[in-house]
């Protein structure tokens, strides 16, 4: 007769409790990250906090290298006009000015260990970072300054006009 007989092989190829507890405990992971891709893609709410963050930094990202490239544009054109003004300028009025700000130096240094001497220590302490903070960005004061200048002078020669 044909009769299905179990064998010995029949009962070591299925699973054991285990092994199907672990194929169990597998699938319901699986099943988990699965819910949970979808519900991912499902939350719109959420996607679009993701995109306008990402908008947002992109945004930042733009506007830094803008402002990066401004800030070097108008360090170049404060430059440009500094040179034109000291070019224009007669030597006497140089000559006159740089001895104005000699005078001016040892007048402020004078004026700075008078200071220095009499204001207390954490006030000093703040005047040296902010010393600090103007000598590591002195090339955008002086063109600042340089440009104010210009202004200045550009105004005073209109209205004599």
């Amino acid at each position: 007769m044909n009769t299905p007989s179990h064998s010995h092989d029949d009962r070591e190829s299925s699973p054991t409790p285990e092994e199907l507890s672990e194929r169990v405990e597998h699938t319901r992971e699986e099943l988990g990250r699965t819910v949970e891709a979808l519900a991912a893609k499902a939350d719109v709410t959420a996607q679009a906090k993701e995109k306008a963050a990402e908008i947002k930094d992109q945004a930042a990202e733009k506007a830094v290298r803008l402002t990066d490239r401004l800030t070097d544009q108008l360090r170049d054109k404060a430059v440009q006009v500094s040179e034109t003004v000291k070019d224009r300028t007669p030597d006497p009025v140089l000559d006159t000015a740089a001895h104005a700000a000699d005078r001016v130096r040892g007048t402020t240094a004078r004026a700075g260990r008078l200071a220095a001497q009499k204001t207390p220590d954490p006030v000093l302490e703040k005047a040296e970072q902010a010393a600090e903070v103007a000598r590591t960005h002195r090339t955008p004061l002086i063109a600042a300054a340089a440009a104010i200048v210009v202004l200045l002078l550009l105004r005073r020669s209109r209205r004599r006009r």
